[in-house]
């Protein structure tokens, strides 16, 4: 485990979504078009809100089965952060990652359309492992900012994300085998990031929901092994949300790496900015790798 010290700052609570259908190109292999997480009628929304989550597959070329990590871009709960999407998985398959982007329902959805789509997300790529390569035993997650509180929601609360009518796909183990977690928001408390949760939420969130969604006080034995990074002096989102989250796990005795950077804003993405930052990935793909990704 590597100590430091870490900023993060939300730069962008309201991220540009990557239109329905487009093809994400570069290291994503050709041909690799967006999916559709629900062939049908999406659980939890309406005519008013009729946005449709989506995968957008980044495939390592070749016919070796590898493990893949689903990309959660941050915004708050209120968008989705183009930076943190496919650059994110274009560093991954250089890494020979595969990696899919979800562009995940945001306000004025409210809980729990996120985390059906991030269920949703896992249990796709599982179910069409021998399509896309994945060994369907590594799957992991990946968020930042909100989309790392999604990723951590999942790891804790995957038995209570399905929808109400569940159909061959939600059959399939929507547990993640490894979290990510960049600059996360994490607890709903004194640390936690309050726009995230309003957009989430509501306004007027009950004291079970806060505590239901204040996601260190759910780690147990059964939460996936996680890697976590943050910096130090972040102004948005207190790095105490990475801290809580790794105290939790060492409590329960969860095997987790965790960096924290002296220096930097909120929102880095990969850091290219920022040489000494920009190790996290590296880093993050030598751990998934040392477990078998």
């Amino acid at each position: 485990m590597t100590l430091g010290a870490v900023v993060f700052i939300d730069l962008v609570l309201l991220g540009v979504p990557v239109m329905p259908g487009r093809v994400l190109l570069g290291a994503a292999e050709a041909g690799a078009a967006s999916v559709s997480l629900w062939p049908d009628e999406v659980p939890g929304s309406d005519a008013a809100n009729d946005f449709r989550p989506y995968l957008t597959p980044f495939l390592v070329e070749g016919k070796t089965v590898r493990g893949a990590v689903v990309v959660c871009p941050g915004g708050g709960y209120g968008g989705r952060a183009e930076h943190e999407g496919a650059p994110i998985a274009e560093a991954l398959n250089k890494a020979d990652i595969h990696a899919f982007v979800l562009q995940y329902r945001v306000a004025p959805h409210r809980h729990p359309a996120p985390l059906l789509d991030a269920a949703r997300a896992v249990r796709t790529v599982r179910s069409r492992a021998a399509e896309w390569r994945v060994n369907p035993d590594h799957v992991a997650i990946l968020g930042f900012s909100a989309g790392g509180h999604l990723t951590a929601s999942l790891g804790v609360h995957y038995d209570d994300a399905t929808q109400l009518s569940p159909d061959a796909v939600d059959a399939v183990s929507a547990r993640p085998d490894a979290l990510v977690l960049c600059y996360p928001v994490i607890t709903s408390g004194e640390y936690g990031h309050q726009g995230s949760f309003r957009n989430l939420l509501g306004p007027d969130a009950s004291d079970a929901m806060l505590e239901y969604m204040s996601i260190e006080r759910h780690v147990n034995e059964k939460t996936p092994p996680t890697f976590l990074w943050h910096t130090a002096n972040d102004g948005g989102v207190p790095v105490k949300n990475s801290l809580l989250f790794a105290e939790a796990l060492s409590k329960h005795r969860v095997p987790f790496e965790l960096h924290v950077y002296p220096e930097g804003r909120h929102g880095l993405g990969l850091a290219a900015e920022d040489e000494h930052v920009a190790t996290w990935m590296p880093l993050c793909c030598q751990w998934l790798h040392g477990m078998g990704w």
